[in-house]
């Protein structure tokens, strides 16, 4: 499916819980990726910050830039979410949003790098958790090369307002950047307004909603043990089916006369590090 981008205008509509819940609910095999320049929370939250020392995107940016070792640094970087399986992986975001400055000059980087991961051996979609795009060196560039843009908000009112704004601010981005038509959908959080309502005030389309779940939405966010049969997680994992409709409507319209696809980038057979692949 490629690359899956979650953003939201402001406030804490629950990307990253939405992201978490549809990387442990979903089929196919993906990398989770927090990408949010405020900072990652599942290493600390989900996880419990129970890693054998410091991994993420912080750490992998920093190799980066010193050495340009992407390609081989990305595997050692991520920690398997069901172990042994390697089937959903995770990228932890920045602990001190104060690095989020090594990863602006990255984040095309990281684009393109990512995308090469569907075509991989074996390959792998990327979830990405964009956080809130009113921030200090938002990650346009993940958002332009997302297949699906999912823009999360809540069903009432103040976030309806702000979301407005923000579905404007993406059209015009995307539209200058020449981003083919039809990547942006709302993904509604919680109780309020309908989705025909919500859709019709915003002019965009509505691709699911999630419900409620505090306890769900509790464990995801501290730890805890996953049961699949929570609303959220059934409904994050009914979000699998319309995102792979989409894509598969932009694949039967889109053509690449004259163009390559991305490099396929390999994963490594064998994890290198306890926890990670």
């Amino acid at each position: 499916m490629a690359i899956i981008a979650l953003v939201s205008a402001k406030g804490s509509p629950g990307v990253t819980t939405a992201a978490l819940a549809a990387a442990l609910s979903w089929h196919r095999r993906l990398v989770l990726a927090e990408c949010d320049p405020a900072g990652g929370s599942i290493l600390a939250g989900y996880l419990g910050g129970a890693l054998d020392g410091p991994r993420g995107i912080g750490e992998l940016a920093v190799g980066e830039l010193r050495d340009g070792n992407l390609e081989t640094a990305f595997w050692s970087q991520l920690v398997d979410l069901d172990a042994p399986k390697r089937e959903r992986l995770l990228l932890p975001g920045v602990v001190d949003p104060a690095q989020a400055g090594s990863l602006s000059p990255l984040w095309q980087r990281f684009a393109d790098f990512f995308t090469g991961l569907e075509r991989g051996v074996p390959p792998y979609d990327v979830l990405v958790d964009c956080g809130r795009l009113q921030v200090g060196g938002p990650p346009w560039p993940l958002l332009r090369a997302a297949a699906v843009v999912l823009l999360v908000t809540r069903a009432q009112l103040p976030d309806l307002s702000a979301t407005r704004a923000t579905v404007r601010a993406i059209e015009r981005d995307f539209a200058e950047h020449r981003v083919p038509p039809g990547t942006l959908r709302l993904l509604v959080v919680g109780d309020g307004h309908g989705n025909s309502e919500i859709s019709k005030a915003l002019r965009l389309p509505v691709i699911a909603r999630l419900p409620q779940d505090p306890r769900t939405a509790e464990v995801l966010a501290l730890g805890g043990t996953i049961r699949a049969g929570r609303p959220l997680m059934r409904a994050a994992g009914a979000l699998e089916v319309p995102v792979r409709a989409l894509l598969d409507r932009q694949r039967a319209r889109l053509t690449w006369p004259g163009s390559a696809p991305p490099r396929a980038v390999a994963a490594p057979t064998a994890p290198g590090v306890s926890g990670a692949v």
